[in-house]
């Protein structure tokens, strides 16, 4: 069984969608929870974009009950603003409240937040012990390996941030210098799980890109459970595919055209629904090279699909996208 606070259970080996920003919306979170995303994420949220009321980070807090449990992520480097910004998040009775210290873009990192508090531990715990104090909902955070691959000290971090209170902990295999590049290495992940003092469940998180990954995080590395992101974009069937090869060790057949029109269609509808046409448009364009892909020959569609802004013409070409390739 793994525990997060008292409330959340899971008999299992949970997978997680991740927070990704302009990804993890409503309308993404709820089709990865349809096909079997056990937790998922809100896209990260600014903690001085909630406390000076920005629409965008306002926005961002939208959730809703077929996605529970559910976590909304923020991200700062002033314990005021996250503490502003932590009473505002409370507001909309998420099931978690998790803390980005991970995230490797210069324009957050340069202000002292998400990865770059990787260079003040001190100071990354000393924020999160007061966060903890002032919330009874579960704090979980999400990190990176350290700074540079000279800095990594993420058994003791984990360690230091469990005994201040936090409930969960996920890390990425990845220092902040090499942003995405490289392979991740789970094998400090694995270190911190396996720290005799560590009670907490760690979350593995980096280059889960197939289902026979996730058995490896699973059965070689032993966390406790895994952290879908890249993966999972425009391919929320992902979810399914990895449990399904967990119990049975076997492939799903392949998703048929006619599945994937369906589901970059109700997602757009979705995105449509929450966002306007315009963005909703505009933002669901980054998942159909996914939905689509392995497609032989599908470049003059794709182009069509990401570049049109009127919705009768995208849902032709999804019409003879339907016709052509199924």
């Amino acid at each position: 069984m793994i525990k997060i606070g008292e409330h959340i259970c899971f008999e299992k080996f949970p997978l997680l969608l991740a927070p990704m920003e302009d990804v993890s919306d409503p309308p993404f979170r709820e089709l990865c929870k349809e096909q079997g995303a056990d937790l998922v994420y809100t896209e990260f949220i600014s903690s001085e974009g909630l406390i000076r009321n920005a629409a965008k980070s306002v926005q961002k807090l939208d959730i809703y009950e077929k996605e529970r449990p559910v976590g909304i992520q923020i991200f700062g480097a002033n314990l005021d603003s996250m503490l502003g910004a932590l009473e505002i998040v409370e507001k909309s009775n998420p099931d978690i409240i998790d803390i980005n210290f991970g995230c490797p873009v210069k324009k957050v990192v340069d202000k002292g937040a998400g990865a770059g508090i990787l260079k003040d531990i001190d100071k990354m715990v000393s924020l999160t012990a007061e966060m903890v104090k002032r919330t009874k909902l579960p704090i979980t955070i999400k990190t990176r390996l350290g700074w540079d691959f000279q800095s990594i000290k993420i058994v003791e971090v984990a360690e230091r941030l469990q005994d201040v209170g936090i409930k969960a902990i996920a890390i990425h295999g990845r220092t902040r210098k090499q942003m995405y590049k490289g392979d991740a290495d789970w094998k400090p992940i694995a270190a911190v799980k396996n720290n005799p003092r560590m009670h907490i469940p760690v979350f593995g998180n980096g280059d889960i890109n197939t289902p026979e990954r996730a058995k490896e995080m699973r059965d070689i590395y032993h966390l406790d459970g895994a952290m879908i992101g890249r993966a999972s974009i425009g391919n929320p069937w992902f979810f399914k595919q990895v449990k399904h090869y967990l119990d049975t060790e076997t492939h799903l057949t392949p998703i048929r055209i006619s599945e994937r029109i369906t589901m970059a269609k109700r997602h757009l509808e979705k995105a449509i629904q929450w966002k306007g046409e315009k963005l909703g448009i505009v933002e669901t364009r980054k998942h159909y090279s996914n939905y689509f892909k392995g497609i032989p020959d599908f470049k003059p569609y794709k182009l069509k699909l990401i570049t049109e802004d009127n919705l009768q013409n995208i849902e032709k070409t999804f019409a003879e996208i339907l016709t052509i390739f199924d």
